[in-house]
C-alpha cells in the first residue's frame, strides 16, 4: 500500500519582506558600492601583507610605548591577511543580505536520477541564479571581487621564498682548489707526510685566504679524511694512485647516501663506517661500497706536496660530495 504525499501549500514561513535594495535602485547602488568598498579593503590587505613580507625587515623596533618592542614584520604580516579575510568575508556577507535574490523556494523530493532532462535543468537554473545574483550585470562588483580573490589567492606564492634561493651550482663545488693547502680540524694547522703515522687518520678542511671566513656551509661540504695506508696496500688504478701521496690517500667525509659524516676507520680492515645507516666504504680500493645502502664510493680528493712540502690538493674534487640526488643517482 503507497501513500501519496501531497505538496505543501502552507509551510508555515512569515511574510516576506522586501529590502530597501529589492525596490528602490538608490538603496541598490549604494548596497553595491558598499560591497565593492569591502573587496577593495579586502585587497589592500592582502597588499599590506606582500608588502610587509618583501619591504619590512625582520628587525625590532618601537611600535607603541604600551606594546613595547615588537616585530614589525610579523605585526604587520598577521594584520594584513587578517584584514584581508576579514573584508572578504564581510563583503560577501553584505552582498548576500543585500543584494542577492532572497525569495523563500520550496524543493519537493524526488527521486535521485541522472537523466538528461534533469541536467539541462540544472544548468538552466544555474544560470538563472547566476543572472539573478547579478554577476552578469553588477561589474563593479564582480571587478573587485576579482581584485581581492586573485590577490588573496596568489599570496600564498610568496612563502615558497621561505624554501630558501635556489642552490645553482652549489651542491656541485666545493671550497677545494688546486693548491689549497690541507690543514688540520680543529687547529687550522697546516700538515706534512711526516705528521701521520701508518694507520693514523686525521680530518682536514682547506686553508683560508686572507680575509675569508668559514661558513657552516662550507665545513659541511669541505671536510675530508686523511687516512695513511703502506703504498702496496693499495688496490688502485693507475690514475686513482697518483692521486695519493706516500701512502696517504684523502676522501670526502660526507657519505654519499645521506649525507651524514663518516667518522668511524676501522685500522684492521681498513674499512670507513657510516655511523647512520651502515655504509662501509673499503679503503684501499678507493672507499668502494661494500655495504649498506650508499650507491656510489666516496669522492676522493686528489693530493700531494707544495714547495714546503706540505699537503695539498692537486685539484678540486672531480664530483660532487655528498648524496646522491636525481642528477647523480649511481
Amino acid at each position: 500500500m503507497s501513500h501519496e504525499i501531497e505538496p505543501i501549500s502552507d509551510p508555515g514561513l512569515p511574510d516576506h519582506v522586501h529590502r530597501a535594495a529589492d525596490t528602490n535602485p538608490v538603496a541598490e547602488k549604494k548596497a553595491e558600492r558598499q560591497v565593492a568598498i569591502l573587496f577593495l579593503l579586502s585587497a589592500l590587505g592582502t597588499i599590506l601583507f606582500i608588502a610587509s613580507y618583501i619591504f619590512i625587515p625582520t628587525t625590532e623596533f618601537i611600535f607603541l610605548p604600551v606594546m613595547g618592542t615588537t616585530n614589525a614584520h610579523e605585526l604587520f604580516l598577521g594584520l594584513g591577511l587578517a584584514l584581508a579575510l576579514l573584508f572578504m568575508g564581510l563583503g560577501a556577507v553584505h552582498w548576500a543580505k543585500t543584494l542577492m535574490p532572497d525569495e523563500e523556494v520550496i524543493a519537493e523530493r524526488h527521486e535521485f536520477r541522472s537523466e538528461e532532462s534533469d541536467r539541462e535543468d540544472f544548468v538552466a537554473t544555474v544560470k538563472e541564479r547566476a543572472a539573478a545574483a547579478g554577476l552578469g550585470r553588477r561589474s563593479l562588483i564582480k571587478r573587485t571581487l576579482g581584485l581581492s580573490g586573485g590577490l588573496l589567492a596568489a599570496s600564498p606564492l610568496l612563502l615558497l621564498r621561505d624554501l630558501g634561493p635556489l642552490p645553482k651550482n652549489q651542491l656541485q663545488t666545493t671550497s677545494w682548489e688546486t693548491g689549497t693547502r690541507l690543514v688540520t680540524d680543529p687547529g687550522n694547522r697546516a700538515i706534512k707526510p711526516s705528521d701521520l703515522e701508518v694507520g693514523a687518520v686525521a680530518q682536514v678542511l682547506p686553508q683560508l685566504l686572507p680575509g675569508e671566513e668559514r661558513t657552516l656551509n662550507n665545513i659541511g661540504k669541505d671536510a675530508v679524511l686523511l687516512i695513511r695506508l703502506r703504498p702496496e696496500e693499495f688496490e688502485l688504478s693507475p690514475e686513482r694512485l697518483s692521486w695519493t701521496y706516500e701512502g696517504i690517500i684523502a676522501f670526502s667525509k660526507i657519505c654519499s647516501h645521506m649525507g651524514c659524516a663518516v667518522a668511524l676507520y676501522e685500522q684492521q680492515t681498513k674499512h670507513l663506517l657510516c655511523p647512520c645507516h651502515q655504509s662501509t666504504f673499503d679503503v684501499p680500493r678507493a672507499a668502494k661500497v661494500i655495504f649498506g645502502p650508499a650507491a656510489r664510493p666516496l669522492p676522493q680528493l686528489a693530493i700531494t706536496i707544495d714547495s714546503e712540502g706540505y699537503l695539498v690538493a692537486q685539484k678540486p674534487f672531480t664530483e660532487p660530495v655528498g648524496p646522491s640526488f636525481w642528477e647523480r643517482s649511481s
